[in-house]
């Protein structure tokens, strides 16, 4: 099981855990919301909790909890600027179906 974040990901996540001045590593999981199911999250994280799965890449510590880790198995995390916008882009090869915002999934 693994989750990677691209190159780009993994600087902006190092750059704002720098201007923020504290933070070990970014969580990702999942939470039931939205019209199509299931919704990503994403904090940063300060302290390490007892259950957390710990990945590391390009530099960047990526803590899952387990009831997580079977819908993001595999996933990459991007980020990406489109025009004015930007953002983190989740390329998880376990979604059947997500809603038209891509805001929520389906496995």
């Amino acid at each position: 099981m693994a989750i990677t974040l691209s190159d780009t990901a993994a600087k902006h996540v190092t750059n704002f855990l720098t201007k923020r001045g504290k933070g070990i590593g970014l969580r990702l999981g999942v939470r039931t919301s939205g019209c199509s199911g299931m919704a990503y999250k994403l904090e940063f994280v300060d302290e390490t909790a007892e259950d957390d799965i710990v990945f590391e890449s390009n530099g960047v510590k990526v803590f899952v909890d387990p009831k997580s880790l079977p819908y993001l198995d595999g996933m990459e995390l991007d980020f990406a600027r489109e025009g004015l916008n930007e953002g983190f882009k989740f390329n998880n090869p376990n979604v059947k179906d997500q809603c038209g915002c891509g805001e929520s999934f389906n496995v």
